[in-house]
């Protein structure tokens, strides 16, 4: 299964992964609900509805939500330490007013009308990383962009299909990353002086049974958290790429994952209401779990 710290036991003696079942947090009625991101300092988890171009707020003590429209698909959001939203966009990466909707910050393939910004993340040292993708997923077409503190822009990866699931390790020396269409999360070392990446290789391989990788989450032991699109189900792998448990979500369409709540205990699940995720009641809803670890803060974006 791992190329990368794998459990050197056969299958057979390892120990069975623990399963779980997610409840409803908040009926969304999202048609693609991605990136959730929870922020502390408000006690509510962000949300964005990739296609409508939408960012949503939910607090989950009060019930209340709100949303702004950004006029434009809307792949991911993150915080600055300032408490501002970013976001990265179809045009490229803009600053999102909770009440007037979007202001591009900095263009990305503005030249490519049929490509648009997927996922994202910050990385501990506060820089905001997020891919592309053509609209129908056309293979090696995306690229992932690092927006620096000072707004300039490079281009980190090229020959990306789906880019997708971005998480750091605790301790900051690792980056893992999804390509979705590869079907396995990639793990990088990351210099977080310099911001760069290097020795790329393969961490964990999702069979094709079990879905296709979307957003993933670090908790504060060092475990990945993948959702699985098509697959009903979120995964945890342990450290050392060990499958360690899942969560099922009684829908198919499992975008990404958080944690949050007072303690950072809660791990909040997006997820669609496309495809085969439709009509059933429960995707495009905002589910949860309690799973006995938990997660970190979220980076924060160092440069507004």
């Amino acid at each position: 299964m791992t190329t990368d710290g794998a459990d050197p036991r056969p299958d057979a003696l390892a120990d069975p992964p623990r399963h779980l079942t997610a409840g409803l947090a908040w009926s969304a009625q999202a048609e693609i609900a991605e990136s959730p991101r929870w922020d502390e300092q408000r006690g509510e988890l962000l949300w964005v509805d990739t296609m409508r171009g939408i960012v949503s707020a939910w607090d989950p003590h009060t019930g209340g939500s709100r949303s702004v429209a950004l006029g434009q698909p809307v792949g991911s959001v993150v915080l600055t330490r300032s408490g501002i939203i970013l976001a990265a966009v179809r045009d490229g990466f803009g600053r999102v007013d909770r009440t007037h909707g979007l202001r591009l910050i900095r263009a990305v393939e503005q030249d490519q009308p049929d490509m648009r910004m997927n996922d994202g993340a910050c990385d501990p040292q506060g820089r905001f990383w997020a891919g592309t993708m053509e609209l129908g997923a056309a293979p090696g077409r995306g690229s992932l962009y690092r927006l620096r503190h000072d707004l300039v822009i490079d281009r980190m990866l090229d020959g990306v299909s789906c880019s997708n699931g971005i998480g750091w390790s605790p301790d900051g020396r690792r980056m893992y990353y999804i390509d979705t269409p590869l079907r396995r999360i990639d793990v990088f070392r990351f210099d977080g002086v310099a911001g760069t990446l290097s020795e790329r290789t393969t961490w964990v391989s999702i069979e094709p049974s079990a879905g296709a990788p979307d957003g993933l989450t670090v908790d504060d032991e060092g475990g990945v958290w993948v959702a699985l699109w098509g697959g009903g189900a979120v995964r945890r792998y342990a450290p050392d790429g060990r499958l360690d448990m899942v969560v099922e979500t009684g829908t198919p369409i499992v975008t990404s994952c958080t944690f949050g709540g007072d303690a950072l205990d809660v791990l909040f699940i997006t997820t669609g209401s496309v495809g085969d995720g439709a009509g059933d009641g429960v995707g495009g809803s905002i589910l949860q779990v309690v799973p006995g670890v938990r997660g970190r803060p979220a980076n924060r974006f160092a440069g507004i």
